[in-house]
This record gives structure tokens, sequence and C-alpha cells, in this order.
């Protein structure tokens, strides 16, 4: 695609330098000018021109599939398993993909790749698959890239699912894309909601953009099939139906698919004195309020008397107060549980995002004017460093811990 400017409309009224938010337009000589360095032809400044003097040229044939969409049907999910255990996300997967198939009027498969995981298929059925497709080698036992990704692209060449839905985890982050390109299809990362547009079948993939101030709703109208990833919290599983029944099969893959150019050395598991963030019903999280690593001990003793979780914003991870693991937000974990607890946290939109599912958010900041205070169910407005260790203190009464 390609954008310029119609110099007989254009007034140099400067509206579209208003919108534009790479700062890619200039007016010159009382015109405006794209620089096409920066642009990257989101159309936000077409919508802003009173004149239409702004226009996007798209190829002829950009609604032309070369595919015949119709053999595509069905929705999946990729069952991401780590020592032959289901990863939560998976759960919330199958309840979205179940909703998103019964308004397509189909069915959900799950795929499942691994080494001695076939027991784990009945599993997959009773949280919402009708069928699993699984592939057990002893080849599999760890994710390797090269493998993973051959073996996923024979399958869905093989089946033709018009939907594939995976986790936004390191694992499902860095084989679905690879799949994406190889199928040469769409692919939108981190969405926070799904829909199905039923007049055309098109997924509708939303998820944060310009740093979380918009939402975009993004489709993929064109080629199949439509590919998401979604994190962690995001969606509610189903409960477990012990009386649902579904197909199992087993897929024979050529040697040729398993060969990797890597292969993994060692697996080193983080050690954490506290609970795991993403599975945590409390969690204490700490900003740029904290004011140093050394602060955060207030926090992990409170967090050590709730049995909870430490979270941190960016601003505290970019400080170097808290590993990445910790971190919450758009560019860290979302995460949704029963109670929590921001610390000296502005409550900036990218922090947002990752936490706003919470059940009950108590927010303790010193600026009554902090936006964690629209969100928050209770706020208590004065010092962290006095408020933390006063709630600590009466907790460890209450509980007696």
């Amino acid at each position: 695609m390609s954008i310029k400017i119609v110099i007989e409309k254009c007034t140099g009224c400067s509206l579209c330098i208003k919108a534009c938010p790479f700062d890619a337009i200039k007016i010159l000589d009382k015109k405006a000018v794209i620089d096409l360095n920066k642009c990257n032809l989101c159309g936000a400044c077409i919508d802003s021109c009173k004149f239409k003097a702004i226009l996007i040229e798209k190829p002829l044939d950009i609604q032309k599939s070369p595919l015949n969409l119709s053999d595509y049907k069905g929705v999946w999910v990729f069952a991401e398993q780590k020592k032959s255990i289901i990863q939560p996300v998976v759960w919330e997967l199958l309840a979205k993909a179940r909703e998103l198939a019964d308004k397509l009027k189909t069915d959900v498969s799950a795929v499942l790749l691994g080494s001695g995981v076939k027991n784990k298929a009945e599993e997959l059925i009773r949280y919402g698959a009708d069928r699993v497709y699984f592939v057990d080698d002893e080849s599999l036992n760890n994710f390797l890239d090269e493998p993973y990704t051959n073996i996923l692209v024979k399958l869905i060449q093989k089946y033709k699912p018009e939907i594939f839905l995976c986790g936004a985890t390191s694992i499902g982050r860095s084989l679905v894309s690879r799949v994406a390109v190889k199928l040469y299809t769409g692919l939108t990362a981190d969405c926070t909601g799904l829909d199905i547009d039923l007049e055309k079948r098109l997924l509708l993939q939303t998820r944060p953009a310009f740093g979380g101030n918009i939402m975009a709703t993004i489709i993929t109208p064109c080629y199949r099939p439509q590919m998401a990833t979604v994190r962690h919290k995001v969606f509610s599983a189903l409960e477990e139906d012990k009386t649902r029944k579904g197909e199992i099969i087993e897929e024979k893959m050529e040697e040729g698919l398993f060969k990797s150019r890597t292969s993994i050395l060692e697996v080193i598991e983080e050690v954490s004195s506290t609970v795991n963030l993403s599975e945590a019903d409390i969690i204490v999280s700490g900003g740029r309020g904290i004011g140093s690593k050394e602060n955060f001990k207030i926090l992990e003793d409170l967090a050590k008397v709730l049995n909870a979780a430490v979270g941190a914003s960016r601003a505290a991870v970019d400080s170097g107060w808290m590993p990445y693991s910790h971190q919450v937000g758009q560019t860290g974990r979302t995460v949704a549980p029963k109670i929590y607890i921001a610390c000296g946290i502005s409550g900036q939109i990218q922090h947002l995002v990752g936490m706003q599912a919470s059940k009950i958010i108590v927010a303790i900041n010193k600026d009554p004017d902090a936006p964690i205070f629209k969100v928050a169910t209770y706020g208590i407005v004065g010092d962290l460093f006095e408020i933390v260790p006063a709630l600590t203190k009466r907790l460890k009464e209450v509980l007696k811990r």
C-alpha cells in the first residue's frame, strides 16, 4: 500500500499532524508532507482530514484470496505442555474456542505435541475439545522451534482449520510466528478479545495498540487459518466435564520433520521464594513509588503473610528492582487474581491492561489523583512506607502467620 497527499485539496489546516501518532506529517509551504520513513499507514490522518486530501492506495487484488476459504473449517487450539502437564492458558483457550465454534456451527480441536502425552488427550476433551490430534515422539520431549513448527504446518495443511489459537507464552510466541510465516497467513499477538463476524466468518481479533491507548480490531480476510495468541488469564476456563466424549487421533510424521539444528543442553528452573505470579490468588505489586530494590522487602513481607505473589510495574523492572518475570502489564504478564494490591503504582494504561481483570483492586498511593484510583475497588491515599508495614503487622495478628 502507499499513501499520498492530494495537493489540490490540502489546505494546510494541520489537523492531520495532531492525529498522527508517529509524528510523520509536517506542513511545508502550506501543504501537508508525509515522511514515509515514519508512516506505518495506520490511516489516522485520513479520518481527521475534513477535505479528503489524504489517500491510501491499496493494491487492486487486496480483497482477492488465493485460497478457497470454504475448504477451511474448525477452531484449533495448540495444547502447550511442559513435562506432560497441560499449561493453564490452554483451558482458557478451549473455553473461548468452544464459544467461537458454537457461533460458527463447527467443532473444536486441540493439537498436542510431546513425549508420553497420549494420556492427556482425554483431559483436553473434558475441557471442551471435540477432537485431539497428537504426535508422540521422544524428540518432542522438550520444545524446539523447528520440529514443532514443521509438524504443526503439516497438520494445518492436511486438515485446514479456519482459526488457530495459541497461548502468548514464551513457547507460543516463538512457535506460531514461524507457523504463520510458513503458511503465509496473518497473526495477531496478545489479543484481549476474540469474536466472530458471522456474515463473513471472520475472526475479530482485538488487542491494545499505540502503547495501549486504543484497542484495535484486526481481521484476516484473505488467508487461512486466522491465527491469534492470547495471554494467560484473559479468558476464563470451563468447568471440567467428565462426561464429554471426543475423538482422539494419533498422527504419524515422517522422520525428517523431527530434525532440528539446535539442541537443549540444560533447563534451569527459576527459583522463587514467593507464589507463582500467574497462578496467585493474591498479588502485591510495587511501582516507581517503591523507590529502590531494597524497599521491595516490605512488599515481600506482606506477600508472605498473605501467601501472595510479588509483582512489579515496568518502571520498577526497568530500574532493576525486580526481575522481568515479575512484571505485570502490557509488556509483562496479564493477571487476574482475587486481590491485587498496587503499592506506589500510578496506574498508566500499559499497567492497567495487565491487571484490571482482578476481582478486587486495592491501591495505595500518596497522589490522590493517580489513575490507579479510577479502577481501584478500595483506595488508600497515604505514605506506603507507613501503610504497608502497618497492614502487614495487623494481618499477622489476624492470620497468626
